[in-house]
């Protein structure tokens, strides 16, 4: 019942853009919070970015603030991940994660075990 798709995964020269999506189905959209996270070849899976319920609070990882904007559109379900001044270092599978009964008085959720559904990542390949 519930799905998490992502798109816009894709190759980029280093100093490009991409933008990846996330399309939510079988939730109520609003009253998630929405994270991306990241796993590179060998390393563990990472937080990137999270919003809040309303889409006014969000958070980032250290090495992506100024690069990366998280954003969400809950008439469409979807939360976006806009990505600029793209670095090889940023090379990873993307993951989109949805967090169900979360109120927005409440901290970020910057961990996977906060998450209660995944969508399947889509790659994000930065050359140099």
């Amino acid at each position: 019942q519930v799905q998490l798709v992502e798109s816009g995964g894709g190759l980029v020269q280093f100093g490009g853009s991409l933008r990846l999506s996330c399309a939510a189905s079988g939730i109520w959209f609003g009253s998630y919070a929405m994270g991306w996270f990241r796993q590179a070849p060998g390393k563990e899976r990472e937080f990137v970015a999270t919003i809040k319920r309303g889409g006014r609070m969000t958070d980032y990882l250290d090495s992506v603030k100024g690069r990366f904007t998280i954003s969400r559109d809950d008439a469409k379900n979807t939360v976006y991940l806009q990505m600029n001044s793209l670095k090889p270092e940023d090379t990873a599978v993307y993951y989109c994660a949805a967090a169900k009964g979360r109120s927005v008085i409440m901290s970020f959720l910057y961990s996977s075990s906060d998450y209660d559904y995944w969508g399947q990542g889509t790659q994000v390949t930065v050359s140099s």
